[in-house]
């Protein structure tokens, strides 16, 4: 049992301020510690929409310049005087199904800064770009006052569609290099974007892939809200101010707002999926399996099955 629980386990009068404290609460939401769900219910009672804190998703390709871009925005809010928790969602070792990357070495210069808590997860078979308790571990950074909450996805490529259940406002970023290659993504990487981003502007091609990115976002049915192209150079921080403002016209569209109950649906579902896969345990499956396999018995289907 941790010091938390030993201090604190009825999960009474907790200080969301301290962030050692903040800390250890997310570990148990992740590992979900017992009273770990009615918690969340009490922080959040009926009738209140969890609209304290924004949520921004940050998605896109491996290389794409995430990291650099949320470093980016952490700066333009913090100068603001604003509080920002940062969610980094990273791969997961198969066999230890701990992370395998730290974008919290690549925000390292924000560490002393009060203002901002930056915290990495592990997205623990996710298919989709984000943590299964990534939703959970949300409304605790809300339920603890910040005032903008982004989530930086693993970068998956074409499948990570599940930040768009999760976030008020998406970000896909992409980069020049990408050329031709966007006229063959999937129209769900597409559609799940609010606001594109094109990082390392600088670099030669991209005035053309911005032409020919707008040409396809053109060709989509006009809606309440339509999609802009901002480019940005995020490792000199250009741009950022001009995304950090079409963020937030996003965030007071009637778009966005006439969405909302879509979003909760989507975190619902999630959820309800969560706690009836919570007994299914990968490293318990692969015991199970290896047993079987050694004594010369294991059929995959009669095993899945069996598991139903």
């Amino acid at each position: 049992m941790d010091g938390f629980a030993k201090l604190n386990p009825e999960w009474k009068d907790i200080d969301l301020s301290d962030p050692k404290i903040l800390a250890r609460v997310i570990t148990r939401v992740e590992n979900n510690a017992k009273g770990s769900r009615q918690w969340l219910a009490s922080v959040f009672p009926a009738g209140l929409v969890q609209a304290q804190a924004p949520v921004i998703g940050i998605t896109g390709p491996p290389g794409a310049g995430k990291s650099t871009l949320v470093n980016g925005l952490i700066q333009y809010y913090s100068s603001r005087g604003l509080k920002i928790a940062v969610l980094a969602v990273d791969p997961t070792s198969p066999f230890n199904m701990g992370a395998l990357l730290g974008d919290r070495i690549r925000m390292s210069q924000h560490y002393t800064n009060p203002n901002v808590f930056i915290r990495s997860l592990a997205t623990r078979g996710s298919l989709g770009g984000v943590s299964a308790k990534t939703i959970e571990i949300t409304d605790v950074l809300k339920a603890a006052g910040f005032d903008i909450i982004i989530i930086e996805t693993v970068g998956v490529g074409q499948s990570e569609i599940e930040i768009a259940g999760i976030a008020d406002t998406t970000v896909l970023v992409l980069v020049p290099e990408a050329g031709d290659d966007i006229q063959n993504m999937k129209s769900g990487i597409m559609e799940i974007a609010d606001i594109f981003v094109v990082n390392k502007a600088d670099r030669p091609g991209s005035d053309l892939f911005i032409a020919n990115l707008a040409k396809i976002l053109h060709q989509k049915p006009a809606s309440a809200w339509n999609p802009p192209i901002k480019a940005t150079v995020a490792s000199e921080n250009t741009g950022i101010d001009a995304l950090a403002e079409a963020i937030e016209a996003h965030q007071h569209s009637k778009h966005t707002i006439s969405r909302k109950v879509y979003l909760m649906a989507e975190k619902a579902f999630q959820l309800i999926q969560a706690e009836r896969m919570k007994d299914i345990d990968r490293a318990t499956l692969a015991e199970d399996i290896r047993e079987k396999m050694e004594a010369g018995n294991f059929n995959l289907y009669n095993f899945v099955t069996a598991k139903e």
